[in-house]
């Protein structure tokens, strides 16, 4: 692979990385079948990008960070920072971002951001770890962003299904203008279990603020699956454009600014506020469950 594309495998799953977000590229099988979204521009050019140092918006898109004010877009700049890769081998990989002087123009903190990809058998974990590497608190949240196949990879034509650990049933958040409103809607899910239909994302992602779901299912009930576990990651949020045939599985530890939120970064939902060298890790980890 090119110095900008890595590749990983163990003969059960390969995985290609970007040095571009560190963002994952693809996530096949051993027959070469692809379960992640493929990035067409006719729907949506990402494909599992890492939000940092914010997830969702900013009111009016501009942060304060201490005395410092800037503009930051919707997710943050690391999605679009070109990280450095620090080790690869066979099975697994591993990229950095720390702040150039664009970055510090925004965010003016020392950090050291690690995004590690790595497989054992047909599981794919993806851990994210951030480091305070200067003398002040570091005000941010940290998300994952993967789009998935909709419909999964021989499974067209069956409806697919997420269903979350426990019977879980939270209530449902809808953004407005980018923003999180205090309303809350009653939960899509039945016992746990929801059908995905095109209709539930006319109205933009599902949000299910401090949720705290360990981990969820997501595929049909006969055919291939995609088994989901989380770690440090309360909030999550399940988007699509109306249309599109993918499916993005998003777990975060923050949330867009609230509508009534200024724009200090401490002051948005579930903002960590990291103290000099002290890192957090956050991670998620899905294996791919063949046809029963």
């Amino acid at each position: 692979m090119t110095d900008d594309l890595i590749q990983i495998s163990n003969g059960q799953l390969s995985v290609t990385v970007s040095a571009l977000g560190a963002e994952m590229q693809s996530l096949q099988d051993a027959a070469g079948r692809d379960y992640l979204w493929d990035g067409d521009a006719q729907y949506w050019t990402g494909r599992a990008p890492i939000l940092f140092p914010i997830v969702g918006r900013a009111p009016e898109d501009r942060i304060r960070v201490g005395d410092h004010s800037a503009d930051m877009g919707q997710h943050g700049f690391a999605r679009r920072s070109r990280f450095t890769l620090i080790h690869a081998d066979q099975t697994a990989c591993t990229h950095v971002l720390t702040p150039d002087e664009a970055i510090r123009a925004a965010y003016p903190r020392d950090f050291r951001l690690e995004l590690t990809h790595s497989l054992d058998g047909t599981a794919l974990s993806v851990t994210a770890t951030v480091t305070n590497t200067g003398p002040a608190p570091l005000p941010f949240g940290l998300g994952f962003h993967p789009a998935f196949r909709w419909p999964l990879p021989g499974a067209a034509g069956q409806p697919h299904r997420v269903t979350l650990d426990g019977a879980a049933a939270p209530e449902m958040a809808r953004l407005a203008d980018g923003l999180l409103p205090p309303q809350r809607h009653p939960s899509p899910f039945e016992k746990g279990r929801l059908t995905l239909d095109q209709s539930l994302f006319d109205a933009d992602a599902m949000l299910f603020p401090n949720a705290g779901i360990p981990g969820l299912t997501y595929g049909p009930d006969q055919g291939p699956q995609m088994k989901f576990t989380f770690e440090n990651l309360p909030d999550l949020a399940l988007w699509s454009k109306p249309g599109a045939p993918f499916l993005c599985i998003e777990p975060w530890h923050g949330t867009a600014a609230r509508t009534t939120d200024g724009p200090a970064i401490e002051d948005r939902p579930n903002t960590i506020l990291l103290p000099s060298g002290q890192a957090r890790a956050f991670s998620y980890r899905v294996t791919l469950i063949p046809p029963a």
